[in-house]
């Protein structure tokens, strides 16, 4: 059986998509790889050379670490797994410095970063505002790693899925109990009976209310065991698709490893 995928959503940050002819291991599986472990880029260490703003260092390092930068995959590496040994190169690495002088707000975008391809995922988060006569100099440096050992590497921030509904309508008298009780609004009343559109079936929310209020049993509501529906977001990291290819990805290379593994048992 050949998995499929129907995009039902896509843009930068969020997609929305069907996912079928896969089990429920395996789905839950692509969801904890886009949360946990798609390596990303993140700022771990800063140099503080001034600050004379309101806020504490440690407070100015925890707002620079959770500002989302934009990742290439194919530059840069985990700290961990580099042949540097976590001693920092330019495989595993990379500078961004930041200079500012008050009055004024200072933002993520101007931050500037030794790698024009790594910049700040949204330009406009606000670090601090300085007063007149205050001042702040650092030094960012940003490291790859994973969303399972801090929130600060999880490229994925609302990533889920539910399980595809199937709703059976059969010998309906339009009373139209069901239409009114659905919380969705999915459910129309026609001269046949109680429909719903192809289109609105994956609104469902399962909360089986029209079910409870029909008296005669006409509608059930179940799901299919193999395909769910997914909903995921970005956090500019990566662009929706990438980070769904990049989280099959990691799946396929631990089913590769698993493999290997057995193969020399």
């Amino acid at each position: 059986m050949t998995m499929e995928v129907d995009i039902l959503e896509l843009s930068d940050r969020s997609a929305k998509f069907v996912l079928s002819s896969v089990s429920t291991a395996f789905a839950n599986g692509i969801r904890r790889a886009m949360v946990a472990d798609v390596p990303t880029l993140a700022i771990e260490y800063v140099n503080l050379y001034d600050n004379t703003s309101v806020l504490y260092d440690e407070q100015l390092a925890l707002r620079l670490s959770l500002i989302p930068l934009v990742t290439d995959i194919e530059t840069y590496i985990p700290q961990a797994e580099c042949g540097c040994g976590g001693e920092g190169c330019p495989a595993c690495e990379l500078s961004l410095t930041l200079s500012a002088e008050g009055p004024g707000t200072v933002y993520s975008r101007d931050l500037i970063s030794s790698d024009p391809k790594v910049q700040p995922a949204d330009l406009n988060v606000p670090i601090v505002e300085l007063k007149k006569g205050q001042k702040l100099v650092l030094e960012a440096v940003a490291h790859m790693g994973y969303g399972r050992d801090n929130v600060k590497w999880q490229a994925g921030v609302a990533c889920g899925y539910k399980n595809v509904p199937v709703i059976s309508i059969e010998n309906c008298d339009s009373c139209g109990h069901c239409a009114a009780e659905c919380p969705k609004g999915i459910i129309r009343i026609e001269e046949a009976g109680a429909r719903v559109a192809e289109e609105d079936i994956i609104k469902c929310s399962f909360c089986k209310l029209c079910e409870q209020v029909c008296d005669i049993n006409a509608i059930n509501v179940d799901f299919q065991e193999n395909a769910f529906v997914f909903t995921m977001e970005s956090d500019g990291s990566y662009i929706a698709k990438d980070l769904a290819l990049n989280a099959a990805n990691v799946v396929k290379g631990k089913a590769e490893e698993l493999i290997s593994i057995l193969d020399q048992l």
